[in-house]
């Protein structure tokens, strides 16, 4: 019996290793990394409990940022259920609160009130734990929403708003490495979540 044939299962082993090893090496260097396309300018917003939170007091962790309103007539309760979803994956594989934060604002202080807020996002679920609901002064969001995250948003004469649907991906020493399209799936965006996190 030759010293191959004696020894063909280890041998077998060795290789499935050597290409297993090949593969992680690949899939850490290989891909390029999500690049930078903006800051977060500095903010301090209004949370569920009327205290103060400031960008860094969500920094040391990758964030989803959402910026809606609670009367919204279409897009904003559709994506609103997608990062519920997306809270539930992130929970699955052990990074929500741990290693990832969703943070929704509001860019219509005068409707939603702290009391509206509430009701809105436990209609989705929301775990207030790392999920932050803020408001705050609606000039300041709406110019941290067009000057960090280049989101449009208008006002119409009947005080609803028109406003690009898109999330942004936040790393966590608060710069921008994407604008993720709601319409993606949540498995999808815990994906791209999980990679940056990884990163």
């Amino acid at each position: 019996m030759t010293l191959l044939k004696k020894y063909k299962w280890t041998w077998i082993l060795m290789a499935i290793c050597v290409v297993l090893a090949g593969y992680l090496l690949w899939d850490s260097f290989a891909k390029p990394k999500l690049p930078v396309i903006g800051t977060v300018a500095p903010f301090t917003l209004e949370n569920l409990d009327g205290n103060h939170v400031a960008l860094e007091d969500t920094n040391g962790k990758v964030r989803l940022f959402y910026f809606f309103f609670s009367n919204c007539p279409d897009v904003c309760p559709v994506t609103t259920l997608r990062l519920s979803q997306v809270q539930d994956e992130l929970k699955e594989r052990g990074l929500f609160g741990k290693d990832v934060s969703l943070v929704s604002i509001t860019f219509d202080p005068e409707r939603d009130t702290k009391e509206r807020l509430k009701e809105f996002g436990d209609k989705f679920k929301a775990d207030y734990s790392s999920w932050y609901f803020l408001r705050g002064e609606q000039e300041e969001v709406i110019d941290l929403a067009m000057n960090s995250f280049k989101i449009l948003v208008n006002q119409d004469k009947e005080g609803n708003f028109v406003h690009m649907d898109l999330i942004g991906l936040v790393d966590r020493e608060g710069n921008i490495r994407e604008m993720l399209y709601p319409d993606a799936t949540a498995e999808e965006i815990a994906n791209v979540v999980a990679r940056l996190a990884k990163e």
